[in-house]
């Protein structure tokens, strides 16, 4: 199973739903770092991804983008080979 990073907070109805998503094609583990208790990542995601919002979602170093990203690629039938890289 591939690495999955989500950048997201605490309260972001997004975040609970790319989770939700994740977890049901199989996902166990998902590293979530929290922007609003580590203020300091929020740099990071921004370097990393281009983009502001969150969540941010990373399957083994590649960018997926957020929430309306990872369920467009669910859709297309891209996200299941991505995650049994």
């Amino acid at each position: 199973m591939a690495k999955v990073v989500m950048y997201c907070t605490e309260v972001c109805p997004y975040c609970v739903n790319a989770e939700r998503l994740l977890k049901n094609r199989g996902v166990t583990e998902i590293e979530k770092i929290r922007i609003d208790l580590q203020p300091e990542q929020r740099a990071i995601m921004e370097a990393k991804s281009g983009r502001r919002t969150v969540p941010q979602i990373f399957i083994d170093e590649r960018h997926i983008g957020g929430f309306d990203d990872l369920s467009a690629l669910d859709r297309a039938g891209g996200l299941l080979p991505l995650l049994n890289n």
